[in-house]
């Protein structure tokens, strides 16, 4: 039998498949922290809003998961996000590692991982490709991600 929490994080990952940010927004403790190599960190209701904004965006998305384990403390999970970055039409396959960790049945605490780098190459083509591993290069998309961010909390009212 599975541990509740690793339940958790399947239903996280199906809401995800589904576009269910509402689903995905509430195995989230009221006080979560979010962090990945595109947004930096994010608390609360911006984590929860991130996850909105991911959804009503998403183009030609697909999402497949796998490696689930928790335990009461901690959690981890392998996914692989599929869509079309809409600022340039291409085409992305972003594989990310994720660490959970759990308070009273829900993730207080989600760190995403992956190769920025990679993820440039494929969204912005060549100019990911040549300058994508500067930090420049990765400081402006952690910086368009915010912006985007900041915008969609603003058109919804929570910002």
């Amino acid at each position: 039998m599975s541990h509740p929490n690793t339940e958790l994080i399947e239903r996280f990952y199906t809401a995800f498949q589904q576009r269910d940010a509402e689903t995905m927004a509430a195995c989230y403790a009221d006080d979560v922290v979010f962090s990945d190599p595109a947004f930096g960190e994010l608390r609360g209701e911006e984590a929860r809003d991130m996850w909105r904004m991911l959804v009503s965006r998403a183009q030609d998305f697909s999402l497949t998961f796998e490696g689930v384990e928790a335990d009461e403390l901690n959690g981890r999970a392998h996914w692989v996000a599929r869509y079309t970055f809409s600022q340039t039409g291409r085409t992305v396959v972003n594989s990310i590692d994720a660490r959970f960790v759990f308070r009273d049945g829900r993730i207080v605490e989600h760190r995403d991982t992956f190769d920025l780098w990679r993820w440039a190459r494929q969204a912005l083509g060549l100019k990911g490709l040549l300058l994508g591993w500067t930090p420049f290069v990765q400081g402006a998309i952690r910086a368009q991600a915010r912006k985007g961010l900041d915008l969609y909390r603003r058109r919804q009212g929570r910002a």
